[in-house]
């Protein structure tokens, strides 16, 4: 007989109709089995747009073959105990990026997705760190390797990526896209043994045989880095099977079909070396036959409303700053959102305010989501077809158990907050080479302890209160920046805030908000009385700093530490 898992997973009673409560594990395969069933049964179908030129699945699928034999020819594939030959991807969302992520699973290796814009010294760290012996960077950045290729020694090759890279024969588009970004790079030098273009890759490699390479469910797919819950860097182990476990935890939650006359076209402006665009975006549209619309700079918003006014779309996922960015375009209103299935939201909190100018604008409500680097990423998100944004994060999907802890690790009654603790198949494999880092991120029963507050209502809604390490404590009051971030990004003079805090001789901490202004005539005390009519006294902000703008991460995250030590060096 069926166990009743309803009492200790209150959400699966308020499931939607037709969603299990758990997927089958064992059936879910590595992303190279992902891969080759795609470039298959859709072969003909569009796979990657960008630049104005389309690749259709069976050119991907021939182009990351390429990368895989070329890497198979120089020794580079699968090793002992689950773990290949990590190769380093280092570009934003430009063609050759998914073509060479999924042709090094092909051969076996694993993948360490790089940020773009590190410095010298974070390239150097992390190349060494995860024991990358070869990397894949857009020409744009080879300077930034230049000055750390002292500091690499174990690395082997560099393959250099024109942005049209990858796109073949598709006319003139190539040629005007190269010399378009060839203006923004800098000048580098490159050792000739070690370093070759990503052209000659696929030239080579297509003259070669695809390797065979027995890829298993639990080896490592992705090393990919996080500040974690401690702020230090480490890389999350991802198996094959904690990335597909996830794919298909989202593809019965979102009720995907594979029906041949659906052509999703999914915007893909998140960078895919972050983890919420790669599965959520990338590997979950690449399953269902979609298309990747790739985005490689969304901070060009001008290009960014350009694009999405000119081309149909069906999917939408993004971050609050980008939500709130869009929100404030003159263009907005050229875009065509009649055709959006869904718009999923995440990285971030989204706040309310902005949420509901996106609906008012567009007619599509966000479906916030909850993910982390070490879950593949997502934990839980809102459910289809919901009509107001609820500033939750929704039910966790099957397969999922979740539980709000305390201090002593007991369990929470409902509406308490404490830390959000997770278990299921999309949980990463540990920290690479930190079983010290892993054993703290792990509770005594198996559960992942993701450094975030949260409370869980009586029909398994997931409300994420703050980040514990950005909580503030007033007085002995705990003061979640969320919540005043919430309050004041209602005010209609507010662009966008942050909120951190600041030692306080007479309460130990402060609330700061950092602001940028739509209206420069506002004052501070007007923002302060403004919150004064929504938040208690000690949730005020005591200080308010405007900016031009805010410090963030290339996904749209603000930067609350970079805030946090600015006022320790200013104030």
């Amino acid at each position: 007989m069926a166990q009743d898992r309803s009492a200790e997973r209150p959400w699966l009673a308020a499931y939607p109709p037709g969603i299990p409560p758990e997927i089958d594990v064992a059936s879910v395969g590595t992303v190279v089995e992902l891969f080759d069933r795609s470039v298959r049964r859709f072969a003909e179908r569009p796979a990657i747009t960008c630049f104005g030129s389309t690749l259709r699945y069976r050119e991907v699928g021939a182009a990351a073959e390429a990368v895989a034999a070329w890497l198979s020819a120089h020794g580079f594939g699968r090793g002992a105990e689950g773990i290949g030959d990590r190769v380093a991807v280092m570009m934003p969302n430009v063609p050759a990026c998914p073509i060479t992520l999924l042709g090094v699973l092909v051969a076996g290796c694993t993948v360490v997705n790089v940020n773009p814009l590190y410095t010298p010294r974070e390239l150097a760290a992390q190349i060494n760190d995860s024991g990358a012996r070869v990397l894949f960077v857009l020409e744009n950045f080879c300077h930034t390797v230049e000055q750390a290729l002292e500091r690499m020694p174990r690395l082997e090759r560099i393959v250099v990526v024109g942005p049209g890279d990858g796109l073949g024969l598709k006319g003139r588009i190539v040629d005007f896209v190269s010399r378009r970004v060839k203006r923004a790079v800098p000048p580098f030098a490159l050792p000739a043994a070690r370093t070759l273009r990503f052209e000659a890759v696929l030239r080579v490699g297509r003259g070669l045989e695809r390797p065979v390479v027995a890829v298993a469910p639990g080896d490592i797919a992705f090393l990919q880095y996080t500040g974690g819950t401690t702020g230090i860097a480490k890389a999350a182990m991802l198996t094959h099977r904690n990335v597909m476990a996830n794919v298909e935890q989202s593809r019965l939650w979102f009720r995907a079909s594979e029906d041949d006359a659906l052509e999703r076209v999914a915007v893909t402006a998140l960078p895919l070396y972050h983890i919420f665009a790669l599965t959520a975006c990338f590997l979950f549209f690449f399953r269902m036959g979609g298309c990747c619309l790739l985005i490689p700079n969304p901070r060009d918003i001008d290009g960014f409303v350009k694009t999405l006014s000119r081309t149909r779309f069906t999917n939408f996922a993004g971050v609050n700053t980008l939500f709130n960015a869009l929100n404030n375009h003159p263009k907005i209103g050229s875009v065509d959102f009649s055709k959006v299935e869904y718009v999923v939201g995440g990285g971030m909190a989204v706040q309310s305010a902005v949420a509901a100018r996106w609906k008012a604008l567009t007619g599509r409500t966000i479906l916030e989501g909850y993910g982390l680097s070490e879950t593949s990423p997502v934990v839980s998100v809102n459910p289809l077809g919901l009509e107001n944004w609820t500033g939750t994060i929704g039910f966790p999907l099957p397969s999922t158990e979740v539980s709000i802890r305390g201090e002593d690790g007991s369990v929470l009654p409902f509406g308490v907050p404490g830390e959000l603790c997770v278990r299921g198949p999309q949980v990463m494999a540990g920290y690479w080479n930190r079983v010290d880092e892993t054993a703290k991120a792990m509770t005594a029963d198996g559960f992942f302890r993701t450094g975030d507050i949260a409370l869980m209502t009586p029909d398994g809604q997931i409300r994420i209160v703050d980040r514990m390490k950005d909580m503030i404590l007033v007085s002995g009051f705990n003061v979640y920046p969320n919540e005043v971030e919430g309050v004041l990004a209602a005010h209609p003079a507010v662009l966008e805030c942050a909120v951190v805090g600041a030692p306080c001789g007479e309460s130990g901490e402060m609330v700061v908000a950092h602001v940028v202004l739509r209206d420069r005539s506002v004052t501070p005390d007007a923002l302060k009385a403004h919150a004064r009519a929504s938040l208690t006294g000690y949730k005020v902000p005591r200080r308010i700093v405007f900016h031009d703008s805010l410090p963030k991460t290339n996904v749209g995250k603000v930067l609350r530490r970079a805030l946090r030590e600015e006022g320790a060096v200013n104030g």
